[in-house]
């Protein structure tokens, strides 16, 4: 059994490339798979300009990323005067942000360098993500949207266009930082360029996880490896590792803890590594230190380290064959060919297959979007 997927280059839409995804033997690998395939049987919408994230070399430039944020913002912001939140009691929400290369990461001319490594960190801050700004917007989208279970208000009451505006926010915050990231280690040292592809569709029909299913958090935990293929994250909200590292390692509060989701749902949906490995206990002490801090801290804040149901880590569905699919196992060689080809034409699995012949730089994208989500079009 396996999972082929067949990539396209956007400039040449006629110049392709596959590649085969190996799934585990293990029932959380199966259920997977047999999700994928609804998902392939029912031909749902692939969220293409939500794919292939820290790609150093990629048409979705930070200018191209930071306009788009923009124009949502506006939509965002121009809701305000049809007076609807006002009127169901909410408070008048603007985003006063304008967003540009500048606005969400620092200017080179800061300074990058070899010498800018201590103990595995980055010191300087030339080409770094400028983190309060990008925390802020994260933050005007979770006011917005709300969690799966508990929509916000204000995204009950937005009309279609709206709506797709506030999920953009979400999606654009993710790619810019990846993008950053990527970019910078590029300057400093290209190995650890962070590329990866996320494989979300609409209107996905989630499953619960099951006790089984939660073991894979305790056998693979934080490790990502290149190549290999991991459950796709498929709920809203922070998570204990998220507030760990964003918010300073905090002492935890009720509201705090309210506020905390531990994965509760799995999809046909799946994300890649095509970066480096980072694993625990090998060539990354930075991870190592990392993971004994965020252990130590959940400790301090009551919780099990090894409890599954907190939903530490990754789940681990698979591998790409990656010499049938590339003729070698070398990275670099692997991220120049991948770099032409970021868009995915088509998937299939188990017989059956679906084509996904638009791409995000087609004039029509945004309609086709909306209409795959159910919203009105313009």
């Amino acid at each position: 059994m396996e999972v082929k997927v067949t990539l396209r280059n956007p400039l040449n839409k006629d110049d392709t490339l596959d590649y085969y995804i190996v799934p585990n033997d293990t029932q959380l690998a199966k259920d997977w798979i047999s999700s994928l395939e609804e998902i392939v049987k029912d031909k749902l919408h692939l969220e293409k300009n939500y794919c292939f994230l820290g790609f150093p070399d990629t048409q979705r430039t930070l200018e191209r990323l930071c306009n788009t944020l923009n124009k949502n913002v506006e939509i965002i912001n121009k809701f305000n005067y049809t007076e609807v939140w006002q009127d169901a009691g909410l408070e008048k929400y603007v985003i006063f942000d304008h967003y540009t290369p500048d606005h969400v990461r620092w200017p080179e001319h800061y300074g990058v360098s070899r010498d800018s490594y201590e103990d595995g960190f980055l010191k300087q801050v030339g080409l770094q993500i400028k983190d309060k700004t990008m925390n802020e917007l994260h933050n005007h989208f979770e006011v917005l949207q709300g969690t799966v279970e508990n929509p916000s208000p204000y995204y009950n009451l937005a009309n279609d266009k709206t709506k797709y505006a506030i999920r953009q926010l979400n999606n654009l915050c993710h790619e810019i930082e990846s993008l950053i990231l990527s970019q910078r280690h590029k300057k400093l040292d290209p190995v650890w360029v962070r590329p990866s592809q996320i494989t979300t569709f609409f209107n996905v029909d989630r499953k619960n996880l099951t006790d089984e299913h939660r073991q894979g958090f305790l056998t693979n935990g934080y490790d990502r490896k290149f190549g290999h293929v991991y459950m796709h994250w498929t709920q809203i909200g922070k998570t204990l590792f998220e507030v760990f590292r964003d918010e300073g390692a905090p002492d935890l509060d009720e509201a705090t803890c309210e506020a905390i989701t531990h994965l509760q749902y799995y999809s046909g949906e799946f994300d890649v590594e095509w970066a480096k490995d980072v694993v625990r206990y090998k060539d990354c002490p930075w991870h190592d230190e990392e993971q004994l801090l965020f252990e130590n801290w959940l400790l301090k804040n009551g919780f099990d380290p090894k409890d599954p149901k907190l939903s530490l880590g990754y789940l681990h569905l698979g591998q790409i064959d990656l010499e049938r699919s590339f003729g070698t196992t070398d990275i670099k060689t692997i991220w120049q060919t991948m770099s032409n080809y970021l868009d995915i034409y088509s998937i299939e699995v188990n017989g059956h297959r679906a084509t996904y012949d638009y791409c995000w730089g087609d004039e029509d994208f945004e309609q086709q979007q909306k209409k795959s989500l159910g919203y009105e079009v313009d």
